[in-house]
C-alpha cells in the first residue's frame, strides 16, 4: 500500500493521564505519526485519573491544559464525560446507532461494559460530525472500558477494521467476566502482550488466528542519556545517599502489590533499619491509610511517596533518577499484561521482583533477571528482598541479564511500532479485498 494510512487511536485516556496502556498508545501514536508517516488522530475521554471515568469528583483534563488539544504535535480530541445519563439511557442510545445492530450483543454485555465508564456516547451519537476524515482503521484499548465498545460501533458504522489491545489482566478476578471476552470476539484483531495472555483468550473462545503478540517497549537511549539528579540525596539527605533503596512505580493499590510491599516494610526494617523506600505513582485511599499506620509506628522509617503531581511526565528526571539509583525494583502485581516498569529497571541493570502470577512469569525469568514471589505474601516479599540485598553479585548479574533481555527480545518502541504498522497494512488489505 503506497497511500498514507489514516488511523484513529481510541484509548480510554491519554497523556497527561498516566498508566502503561496510555503510554503504549502515546509512543505508538507518536512514532507512527513522526517516523513511519501514518496520519494518526486520537479520540479519548477527558478523564485524568481512574475515578473520573465514573465519578464527577475525579480529575479531568480541562481545555486550559496545554495538552488538551495536542500532545507532541498529535491532534487529540477529548470527549467530555456525561455523568448524568443512566445505564439504561446509555443502552437505548447505543442500540439506536447505525453501527450497533450487526454486533449482536445482549443487554447484559452492554450493562457490564457501560458500568465501567467513561460515558462519552457523544462519539457515536454525532459520528458524522466527529468523522473529520476517512479513517482506514481504528485501534483501541483497553478492557473493560466503554470506549472499546464505542470503537467497535464506529468501525461498523464506517465499515473499517477494528483492533483492540485489551491489556487483559486475566488473573485479576475483576476481569474474569465472560462479557468482556464476548466484546473482544467482535474485533478483527486482538493484540496481546504475551503468549500467556493469548492462551487465556484462546481458552475463552477467541480464535487464535485473530490474536497477535506484540510486547511493550522502552526508549532505552532516553534512559541512558537523560541527565539525572541525585535522587537519594535530594529526597533522603546526603547522609543517606549510599543506603540501599527499594523502588515501586505504578498505581498504588492492592492489585499492583503496592500494599503488599508497604506491609513488608516493618519486617524489613526490623532486620535492617538502613533501608530507603520510594513509591512513585497515583495513590489510593487504602495505600495512604496503610502508609499512615507505618509512619505512626515508626517515625524514623525512610519512605518517600511521590504522586504524578510531583512529576512532569514519563521521562521525568526524578523518576528516571529513582530507577537509576535504586538497588531493587519491586512490583509484585497481579494486574499487569506486561509491566513496562520492569524494562525501566533493566535499563539501569537493576534486579526486579514480580509476582508469580498472570503474565509476569513470561517477562521476569525467576532467578535469571529477577525473582518471583507469591502474590500478596509479605513473607515471600521480605525473603526475596533480603536475598538480593545479601547477595549483591547475584543481584548485579540479574540486572545485567534483564538489560540483555531488552536487546535480545528487541523491546524497543521503534521496532514495535514498525511491527504494528505492518499489522495495520495487512488487516486493511484483507478488509479491502473482502
Amino acid at each position: 500500500m503506497n497511500e498514507k494510512l489514516n488511523v484513529l487511536h481510541f484509548p480510554t485516556r491519554y497523556f497527561p493521564a498516566i498508566s502503561g496502556a496510555e503510554f503504549y498508545f502515546q509512543r505508538l501514536s507518536e512514532i507512527l505519526n513522526e517516523k513511519i508517516d501514518v496520519s494518526i488522530d486520537v479520540f479519548c475521554s477527558n478523564a485524568l485519573d481512574f475515578s473520573a471515568l465514573k465519578q464527577p469528583e475525579g480529575k479531568r483534563v480541562v481545555p486550559k491544559n496545554k495538552y488538551f488539544n495536542q500532545v507532541n504535535g498529535l491532534k487529540i480530541k477529548r470527549f467530555p464525560i456525561d455523568y448524568n445519563l443512566s445505564i439504561e439511557e446509555q443502552i437505548d442510545l447505543i442500540e439506536n446507532t447505525k453501527g450497533y445492530v450487526s454486533l449482536n450483543l445482549s443487554r447484559e454485555v452492554l450493562r457490564n461494559i457501560i458500568k465501567n465508564g467513561p460515558n462519552i456516547c457523544e462519539v457515536i451519537a454525532n459520528y458524522e460530525k466527529n468523522m473529520e476524515k476517512r479513517y482506514d482503521l481504528i485501534h483501541t484499548t483497553y478492557i473493560p472500558y466503554l470506549n472499546v465498545l464505542l470503537s467497535l460501533i464506529l468501525g461498523k458504522t464506517w465499515d473499517i477494521p477494528t483492533i483492540c489491545t485489551p491489556f487483559f489482566h486475566f488473573t485479576n478476578p475483576r476481569y474474569q467476566n465472560s462479557y468482556y471476552t464476548e466484546i473482544l470476539k467482535k474485533f478483527d484483531l486482538v493484540l496481546c502482550c504475551t503468549s500467556l495472555e493469548k492462551q487465556y483468550l484462546i481458552n475463552e473462545g477467541i480464535e487464535s488466528e485473530k490474536i497477535c503478540i506484540v510486547p511493550m517497549g522502552i526508549d532505552l537511549e532516553i534512559y541512558e542519556n537523560t541527565q539525572t539528579i541525585n535522587f537519594k540525596e535530594q529526597y533522603f539527605g546526603k547522609a543517606k545517599q549510599n543506603l540501599p533503596m527499594l523502588l515501586f512505580c505504578g498505581y498504588k493499590n492492592y492489585e499492583k502489590g503496592a500494599l503488599s510491599l508497604l506491609r513488608a516494610i516493618p519486617h524489613l526494617t526490623k532486620k535492617d533499619k538502613n533501608l530507603l523506600f520510594t513509591f512513585i505513582g497515583p495513590s489510593t485511599e487504602a495505600f495512604n491509610i496503610e502508609l499512615g499506620k507505618i509512619k505512626k509506628k515508626n517515625k524514623a522509617v525512610n519512605i518517600i511517596n511521590l504522586s504524578p503531581s510531583n512529576l512532569s511526565g514519563y521521562y521525568d528526571k526524578k523518576k528516571i533518577s529513582a530507577f537509576k539509583e535504586c538497588e531493587i525494583y519491586v512490583m509484585p502485581s497481579r494486574s499487569d499484561a506486561f509491566g513496562i516498569a520492569f524494562l525501566e529497571a533493566w535499563a539501569f541493570k537493576k534486579p526486579v521482583i514480580g509476582a508469580n502470577i498472570g503474565a509476569t512469569p513470561e517477562i521476569v525469568n525467576d532467578g535469571k533477571n529477577g525473582l518471583l514471589v507469591q502474590f500478596d505474601s509479605t513473607r515471600d516479599i521480605c525473603n526475596k528482598i533480603n536475598y538480593l540485598l545479601e547477595n549483591k553479585e547475584r543481584a548485579k548479574l540479574m540486572g545485567s541479564s534483564g538489560y540483555e533481555k531488552i536487546k535480545e527480545k528487541n523491546y524497543y518502541w521503534q521496532s514495535i511500532s514498525k511491527k504494528i504498522f505492518k499489522i495495520y497494512n495487512s488487516i486493511i488489505e484483507t478488509n479491502n479485498s473482502n
